[in-house]
């Protein structure tokens, strides 16, 4: 299905990947692993033809089926099922034959019977491709991955971040194709669309290379393990599931440190002997010879593996402000004839926690976007208490100017801050030397992730507008910002899919959407959040 060979990837000057081969036949599911900024993102783009390796070929047999981290889709006027539909070709089909039908109803004679044949000639394509099986598939598909029926005859542009790239990935998984590259696929979904892609991609026949940060998938699915090592540049390739792959990873390690603490033991006693015999001029050759003896030796371990480097994350000390420094009031969103939500209110006071549920769809994303000004209500409007300072992490990134470098991002949002204090507040954020001057366009999810967190670090906010900040970070670093959220002195407004998130943050309230209900938090709300 797939073949590398001699890969290299690089970011500036940086190698992120040197000489890596590998093969992804079908039957293969390989879990893509390694900290965030190693490169997985950018070798899933190699491998799917979107980028150019700096070193290597690849080839690939048959179609490749990708979902990027970020999908974007160009034409937002298309409905959600015209563009599921696309992978196979079946859309413009549906649609060339919905506008010969309305022109079936024309008065003039010629055009009714021209769309009539036109309408023959079209039902039979569609049929001789097995259009109507193929409908039902994707509505089936779609229908798994909680996307609901009136959703599919919506246009794109009228849909939620979550529910687009829902859509994405039924077109991905409808699409047929004989390897799939799917980067963190579980990004937006709730549990049970979780619990569906889970047992649909362990049956899945084809080949799979799956980034995911969720263990629970990786522990059900793959089959093979690509660790993709920042700190030597090199991928090591395990052919056994995610526990075997765990444990044999540990066990690597205790060989490592056996080795390594036994070379230099035993350089450590040649030393201390050529010390020793280097004095006497008859043995200076045989105390050079045990000194480069010992050398040989220690190079010859592979020595123990580097840790990950994690962002040091702590959130601002909170400017100060007044009791209420946000308030929202009778705000309503609609598209078109669809009614996201209305009459919300909500009054953030000081130092407040509350958490926003409800279903993808349900407008969780518009209603921070609204409070965050970046979006204007249909009615209702949003005041900016005594001493507002608002942070806003949005969930895809759009707080980032793609074409301006992290560098610039940074200075943007601390411009009182000298370049020298800039530099290390990125350092503390793993952006160093080149990586700086790299487009934020450029960055892995992760890295985008890295970067909005950063820029809220330098806001002094006192007002934290969060949407999933969890999503598309390793382990580590997703400790590192729970951490970070549960001393954070500030008011928070969170909306987030993480159970984990939410048990940090210690909320006060939440917010239920579409309804605008404000209650105080409780236990029982604690199992709507990965169903949310």
């Amino acid at each position: 299905m797939i073949t590398a060979t001699g890969i290299e990837l690089r970011a500036g000057s940086r190698i992120l990947l040197e000489d890596a081969s590998f093969r992804v036949a079908a039957g293969d599911r390989v879990g893509l692993v390694g900290r965030n900024g190693a490169g997985k993102t950018t070798l899933t783009k190699v491998v799917a033809g979107d980028a150019q390796p700096a070193a290597g070929t690849i080839t690939a047999g048959g179609q490749v089926g990708y979902l990027p981290q970020d999908p974007r889709t160009g034409d937002l006027e298309v409905t959600a099922r015209q563009r599921i539909l696309s992978a196979r070709g079946l859309d413009r089909i549906v649609t060339d034959r919905a506008a010969a039908e309305q022109r079936m109803a024309s008065a003039d004679t010629e055009t009714m019977e021209k769309a009539m044949r036109a309408y023959a000639r079209l039902e039979a394509e569609f049929e001789s491709a097995g259009g109507y099986a193929a409908e039902s598939e994707a509505a089936s598909m779609a229908a798994a991955l909680n996307i609901e029926e009136h959703r599919l005859d919506q246009p794109l542009g009228t849909l939620s971040g979550g529910q687009r790239r829902r859509v994405e990935l039924a077109r991905i998984l409808f699409s047929g194709a004989q390897t799939l590259l799917l980067d963190e696929p579980t990004n937006h979904l709730d549990a049970d669309s979780i619990a569906w892609l889970r047992d649909h991609l362990r049956s899945y026949q084809g080949g799979l290379v799956i980034i995911s940060h969720d263990v629970d998938l990786l522990g059900v699915v793959v089959n093979r393990v690509f660790h993709l090592d920042a700190n030597r540049a090199e991928l090591d390739i395990y052919n056994v599931g995610w526990k075997a792959y765990l444990e044999q990873r540990e066990t690597d390690e205790r060989r490592r440190r056996r080795e390594t603490a036994n070379a230099q033991k035993k350089a450590g006693a040649l030393l201390d002997q050529a010390e020793k015999m280097r004095a006497k001029a008859t043995k200076a050759v045989a105390a050079q010879q045990m000194i480069r003896r010992a050398e040989r030796m220690l190079a010859s371990v592979e020595g123990e593996r580097a840790h990950d480097k994690v962002a040091k994350l702590r959130f601002p000390d909170p400017s100060p402000c007044g009791r209420t420094p946000l308030r929202a009031s009778g705000l309503s969103r609609s598209y078109g004839s669809q009614e996201v939500f209305t009459d919300v209110d909500l009054a953030i006071d000081r130092g407040s926690r509350v958490v926003v549920l409800g279903l993808n769809g349900a407008g969780k994303t518009t209603l921070l976007r609204m409070l965050a000004g970046v979006d204007g209500p249909d009615t209702g409007q949003v005041e900016p208490g005594h001493g507002l300072k608002l942070g806003y992490y949005a969930q895809e990134h759009e707080n980032l100017d793609v074409d301006r470098s992290v560098l610039a991002n940074m200075k943007s949002a601390a411009p009182d801050l000298g370049e020298t204090e800039v530099r290390k507040v990125l350092g503390s954020f793993l952006f160093s030397g080149e990586d700086v001057e790299k487009p934020a366009g450029v960055l892995s999810g992760g890295e985008k992730t890295r970067l909005s967190l950063a820029l809220l670090v330098v806001s002094s906010a006192n007002v934290l507008l969060l949407d999933e900040p969890t999503n598309n970070l390793d382990p580590a670093s997703r400790e590192e910002i729970l951490g970070a959220l549960s001393t954070y002195k500030g008011a928070v407004v969170l909306v987030t899919h993480d159970e984990g998130a939410v048990d940090a943050l210690q909320p006060e309230r939440i917010l239920l959407l579409p309804d605008g209900v404000e209650d105080l938090w409780g236990a029982d709300y604690r199992d709507l959040i990965t169903l949310a």
